[in-house]
């Protein structure tokens, strides 16, 4: 671990230098990055997982280890039946045979690090899919995360240069709150349960139906058809797999920008398909959340290289992030604008919002420029599932799609921001910020009273202080107009509008 630690300590620092132009220099990353992978293969199941997480971060990686670890697969043995039946019985009791009318205990139809399914049929006579997690597997998993986290702390101290810019820990901790639902079924239930309600929109779309759920035990409907990664897109025609395709990044855009919760493994092997039903989204233990700030800054940046807009992309990304000692933002701006005018006319057998955001990540590490840890997992997300697009409709623009999308997230996010509650928040703080006004002034006049002489100006409410967003007494009674505004405008909107997102 400790030998693994110090190689991706290495390749950071190269990922961040953007040095190594000679021929030399490039094989000494080949090696090094072939032995990064190795080690993750020799070391297990779960640093496999991280590692393919890795490669979507190409501002921590270099491109040498990126395309290396593009090549990790995990391949699990399948483990007999009789593994885990102390698992059943655990959760579900001795008698957990009666819940069901067959077991199919044979070959297990998936085998993966965590768990494996089994085919059942319930007592109804539908037909579903068993999950039961591996013996110990929490245990392993838990340890592995703890080593891996002294590790990145441990290399954050020896490499402070490297640390200024990139926080390895508060990164894995992103990965790892990714991750941690598959320990637990009833979160990935819950997480199964939202991405239904929110797939009800997309006609050509959908997510299993949980029938039952436990720690260690999962039990959901089956998916009909076969996983896009055994070819089952030659089962359907080319305006069945474009229909496909445009909800599904829909839907992923719905969930990045709106619902700021979202399937952060979409890749070919989680979506299976069927010529009459479409696709159904599987396997939702790992799933993304961010913040609402986040979201609508994720939003507007994308929507910057939608519109070619560098200067715009280059405020958002700012607002995402932080700048160190080493930021270099005259730079930074240049790199985008000559980047964004190529991203914003590719098409996506070209170029993908997954790539560009990968770009961004780079750009913004070599200019001293710190990224919110949790753009990474929205950028494994954002490559799987333009992967899976691409494999359905590779002619599609991920880009034209975003633009016809925009209007509703707007409308969504508008409604979001004039909801009672939010109106409610926004009306606290307006009265919170005319406390704090009326107090800095009543301190003001006793200065001014007791004949001091020194005043701190930039205390002072007022027209672009800084202290004071609303503009001193009458920008006060302004913002609470404007707040009353607010609170009759969503009374109208949510009494005309219905909820939801429109997605025809």
């Amino acid at each position: 671990m400790a030998r693994l630690a110090g190689l991706l300590a290495q390749d950071a620092l190269t990922a961040q230098q953007g040095t190594g132009t000679t021929e030399r220099t490039k094989h000494a990353q080949r090696v090094r990055a072939r032995r990064i992978r190795e080690a993750m293969e020799a070391l297990g199941p779960f640093y496999i997982k991280v590692g393919q997480v890795l490669a979507t971060r190409p501002d921590l990686i270099s491109g040498a280890l990126a395309t290396e670890l593009e090549r990790l697969h995990r391949t699990v043995t399948a483990a007999p039946f009789s593994v885990f039946e102390p698992v059943l019985e655990q959760e579900l009791g001795p008698a957990w045979r009666t819940l069901f009318r067959e077991v199919d205990t044979g070959l297990p139809c998936g085998s993966a690090s965590l768990a494996q399914v089994y085919p059942v049929v319930l007592h109804d006579g539908t037909r579903a899919v068993l999950k039961v997690q591996r013996p110990g597997a929490e245990r392993r998993m838990r340890a592995d995360m703890a080593t891996l986290s002294r590790a990145a702390r441990m290399t954050g101290r020896a490499t402070p240069r490297l640390a200024e810019v990139l926080d390895l820990d508060a990164v894995l901790q992103g990965i790892f709150d990714c991750m941690r639902p598959e320990l637990d079924f009833t979160a990935e239930a819950a997480h199964m349960e939202a991405g239904r309600r929110a797939a009800e929109g997309f006609p050509h779309l959908a997510v299993p139906a949980v029938r039952q759920a436990g720690r260690r035990v999962l039990v959901q409907s089956i998916a009909p058809g076969r996983a896009l990664s055994c070819g089952a897109a030659d089962d359907m025609c080319e305006q069945q797999r474009e229909r496909v395709a445009t909800d599904l990044l829909r839907y992923m855009f719905r969930g990045y920008f709106v619902e700021h919760f979202f399937h952060a493994d979409p890749h070919p092997g989680n979506v299976f398909l069927h010529p009459e039903t479409g696709a159904t989204l599987i396997d939702w233990g790992m799933a993304g959340r961010i913040d609402r700030h986040t979201g609508t800054l994720g939003a507007l940046a994308f929507t910057s290289i939608a519109h070619n807009d560098a200067r715009g992309l280059a405020t958002a990304w700012l607002e995402l992030g932080r700048p160190t000692s080493r930021t270099d933002l005259p730079a930074f701006r240049d790199d985008l604008t000559r980047i964004v005018p190529q991203l914003a006319t590719s098409r996506l057998d070209h170029m993908n919002f997954g790539s560009a955001l990968s770009t961004i990540l780079r750009c913004a590490a070599r200019r001293g420029i710190r990224t919110s840890p949790t753009i990474g997992i929205l950028g494994k997300s954002m490559a799987n599932t333009e992967g899976t697009v691409r494999a359905l409709a590779p002619d599609l623009s991920a880009t034209d799609v975003f633009r016809q999308a925009l209007m509703d997230i707007m409308t969504e996010l508008a409604r979001k921001h004039l909801s009672q509650e939010q109106v409610a928040r926004r009306g606290l703080e307006l009265i919170a910020a005319g406390d704090s006004a009326l107090d800095e002034a009543r301190a003001v006049l006793r200065a001014l009273a007791g004949r001091e002489s020194t005043v701190s100006v930039g205390r002072i409410p007022g027209p672009g202080s800084s202290g004071d967003q609303h503009g001193g007494p009458l920008g006060q009674y302004g913002a609470v107009a404007g707040w009353a505004l607010a609170a009759w405008t969503a009374h109208r909107l949510m009494r005309r509008t219905p909820s939801g997102l429109s997605d025809r």
